[in-house]
């Protein structure tokens, strides 16, 4: 089987990959997002996942390299990372009582061929009503900062979250049973 490579510093994906028994060397990448206004939030993840693998993929020598990238949309604006307490403060707010959509780009890009595969992966979240004194304290804990949408689902955030819509793994930031459709089109055997 050919090596698997992830090309995401995420902690929460390589600990995915972990559990489905999945051994993967990780090599962050070094893409530098840019917003891409001009894109759909599907297209910009999927934009995104690909320039992630393919930016991992021309510095190992052999492997699958598997990119992603996760997009968190309210009202058609994305969402992205929290740079300080009052933006936390501020994206936890209008989250609150209310849906958003949680979308990850996904690729897996062949380093021997160049061949590559993307796909991406849409959920939908129903939060709960939250106070103001529960985001605060949330956001105390340091949970929001390094996260889309400034939460983590798998974490304390899942105390805000009612109901969800598609997959689980996707609002985590790595779909699996996409990823698993994308490794079986490569040849790659995980059972």
């Amino acid at each position: 089987m050919p090596d698997l490579i992830l090309a995401s510093a995420s902690p929460r994906r390589a600990e995915l990959l972990k559990r489905i028994g999945l051994d993967c060397q990780v090599i962050p990448s070094r893409f530098e997002e840019k917003n891409c206004s001009d894109l759909s939030p599907e297209m910009m993840a999927v934009t995104f996942a690909r320039s992630k693998a393919r930016n991992v993929a021309s510095r190992v020598e052999k492997g699958l390299v598997i990119g992603a990238d996760t997009i968190v949309v309210l009202d058609e604006y994305t969402l992205g990372k929290p740079e300080s307490y009052e933006e936390a403060f501020d994206i936890l707010s209008k989250m609150s009582g209310r849906i958003h959509e949680v979308i990850t780009g996904l690729t897996v890009w062949e380093k021997e061929t160049g061949n590559h595969k993307s796909i991406y992966s849409s959920t939908r979240v129903w939060f709960r009503e939250l106070t103001g004194e529960e985001i605060k304290a949330y956001i105390k804990t340091g949970e929001p900062m390094d996260k889309a949408g400034a939460y983590g689902i798998q974490e304390r955030g899942a105390l805000f979250v009612e109901k969800i819509e598609g997959c689980y793994f996707n609002v985590v930031g790595l779909p699996l049973a996409e990823l698993g459709k994308l490794l079986v089109f490569f040849g790659y055997k995980y059972f």
